[in-house]
């Protein structure tokens, strides 16, 4: 009798064990080709990815192996303490059955979801390099599918992957709290409106990134007028874009604060199938690859900006290298204050300077300009009307026109500005003032250096109170 209890015990216990480690090895442990995921770059693999994703959550969550191949697919819904790694060789390729294929318009969708994320040596490929993408969408016809896109999620993370060719912005965070982002290649060229990434978050890190995209590259959005972006650092990354590099806004409801971008560098992308600036840009020369502002804030939208730093900066292949914009795209009100620049090294294209502009009834407060040094192509003549305003267009650089009074930086609606050791150098002899304020209070500076400019006045003010100049 006590041999049979024994031998029950311990074949309950081989059981118990076996059951548990089991359970244990399919939560941490699950390859998409176990459920029928094949990878022949033909096959829709989206019930059987979704299938080992899901499995995964339901039993305590893991890791979710994308094996070497080519696997084509549809959406793919991302579950709690779920994460997607991909080998080295494997690829994720979106469907062409668009729209029908994306629901949320994405090809990895996460919602209302924690603790989850997407890692590995693989790549994700939204395959809008495809001709058929072109034949079936338009730019902002509101169907594309975006890359990744976080939607209210926690503690969420993207590693090491590579992103190509999304369908329209590249990896989306809206109203999330808790996001890293480390390591991430993304190319995304193919179309307009590719941004690199795109954040409406809190408590947010992006590091070590290198992006290359047609539309903004790194870019802050509020667009949810009770969730206020903040807390977000990026760091050590290398961006190359069409149109704004690095940007905070447009959309800017809510607005942003405590943001820091540091040692960075801007680069030129290596094609543009879309912009052609040399067309509509004054001295950029035919062929050129540029963005637009390498280093732009923008608050249209009734929202606050506040506490800002961008440091250790390197640009080249922009025109304009600092954009900082207040107006009342969408109704009155807005504030950006305490916003510092400091260590900025830029080469531009072109004959747009760093430009500040608020309004009348808005200005912007709190500026410092530290150790700048801007390359421009210069050669314009001095130019005697006054810069028009724009109290409700759209913000880009060349919202005041393609013509600027100053030859390195014009600031105009502002209080307590602080510039020290702002350096201009133009390719060709300008016979603008190197510095113009208009309508500017308490605004101080020491060492303002300019080369190639040929004028009476290397600083120019209008309707201005307050300036001192102070000795180096």
């Amino acid at each position: 009798m006590k041999k049979i209890f024994y031998k029950y015990i311990c074949s309950f216990g081989t059981f118990i064990v076996t059951f548990f480690f089991t359970q244990s090895l399919s939560a941490k442990d699950i390859v998409i080709t176990d459920f029928g995921a094949i990878a022949d770059s033909t096959t829709l693999n989206t019930v059987a990815i979704q299938k080992a994703i899901d499995i995964c959550a339901e039993t305590g969550g893991g890791t979710v192996t994308v094996p070497s191949g080519i696997f084509l697919t549809g959406a793919i819904n991302l579950r709690s303490h779920v994460e997607l790694y991909l080998n080295r060789g494997a690829v994720i390729r979106g469907s062409l059955r668009i729209p029908e294929d994306y629901p949320q318009r994405a090809l990895i969708y996460a919602e209302n979801i924690e603790n989850a994320g997407i890692s590995g040596n693989g790549i994700i490929d939204g395959y809008s390099n495809h001709p058929s993408y072109k034949e079936r969408f338009r730019v902002n016809d509101g169907k594309r599918p975006r890359g990744i896109f976080f939607n209210h999620c926690k503690r969420m993370s993207l590693r090491d992957i590579q992103i190509r060719n999304a369908g329209s912005w590249t990896v989306r965070l809206l109203g999330c709290d808790g996001v890293k982002i480390d390591g991430i290649s993304i190319y995304c060229l193919t179309q307009g409106n590719n941004d690199g990434i795109d954040v409406d978050a809190r408590n947010v890190t992006i590091s070590n990134c290198n992006i290359s995209c047609d539309d903004d590259g790194i870019c802050l959005k509020s667009d949810l007028p009770d969730f206020l972006p903040e807390n977000i650092t990026v760091t050590n990354c290398v961006i190359a874009s069409n149109c704004n590099p690095i940007k905070l806004g447009t959309s800017s409801y809510s607005g942003f604060r405590n943001i820091v971008f540091s040692n960075c560098v801007v680069r030129r992308t290596e094609e543009s199938v879309i912009w052609d600036w040399a067309k509509e840009y004054r001295k950029v020369a035919p062929g050129t690859h540029t963005g637009l502002s390498g280093i732009t804030v923008q608050c249209v939208d009734g929202g606050i900006i506040e506490n800002i730093s961008f440091n250790n900066i390197v640009l080249e292949g922009i025109i304009t290298p600092i954009f900082v914009c207040l107006n009342h795209r969408h109704g009155n009100g807005g504030v950006i204050r305490n916003l510092q620049f400091s260590n900025i090294i830029a080469k531009a294209d072109g004959v747009i300077p760093c430009l500040i502009s608020g309004v009348p009834d808005a200005r912007i407060k709190g500026i410092t300009l530290r150790d700048i040094v801007v390359e421009h192509e210069g050669g314009e003549q001095a130019m005697v009307e006054r810069l028009p305003e724009n109290l409700k267009g759209y913000p880009e650089n060349r919202m005041y026109g393609h013509r600027n009074p100053a030859g390195g930086l014009y600031i105009r609606h502002a209080d307590n500005v602080l510039v020290e050791n702002f350096q201009i150098y133009q390719r060709h002899t300008d016979y603008r003032p190197a510095v113009v304020l208009d309508d500017v209070t308490d605004f101080r500076m020491r060492g303002l250096k300019a080369i190639g400019t040929e004028t009476d006045e290397l600083l120019q003010t209008i309707d201005c109170n307050n300036i001192k100049l102070m000795d180096n």
